[in-house]
């Protein structure tokens, strides 16, 4: 998957954000379907506005994430978090300035507060799993 730095870069290429919103949205196109089985409340991120369910695999201290959710601009985001935490060990993930990456993509004054809410609940939620 993609890394931030090439996720930042690949923001910067479109113009507006209708451009950028679009291609958010074929991020969530291109999510890896969660199975039926993690679609619980165990799973669930709390503080979404749609359903999100957020799954972590550990190997050798390397995280890796699952997710989905019910809405596809939703799942674009979550793309972009899984793009940005995933395959990384829980100190790489306790030192992500990840306001600073959200304000670069243009996420912060772009998406609507209760989006921004569950877009940092997804974090919040990926912070814990690492012990953060």
């Amino acid at each position: 998957m993609t890394n931030i730095d090439e996720l930042i870069e690949n923001f910067e290429y479109f113009d507006s954000w209708e451009e950028k919103y679009q291609y958010v949205i074929d991020l969530g196109h291109q999510l890896e379907p969660l199975e039926d089985e993690y679609k619980t409340d165990e799973w669930k991120v709390q503080g979404c506005q749609s359903q999100v369910w957020l799954v972590p695999q550990i190997n050798n201290g390397i995280y890796h994430f699952k997710g989905d959710s019910d809405a596809i601009l939703v799942k674009g985001i979550i793309s972009i978090v899984l793009m940005i935490y995933n395959d990384k060990n829980a100190e790489q993930i306790k030192s992500i300035d990840v306001a600073k990456i959200f304000a670069k993509l243009g996420l912060e004054e772009n998406l609507t507060p209760s989006r921004r809410n569950g877009m940092l609940s997804m974090v919040k939620k990926i912070r814990q799993y690492a012990g953060a």
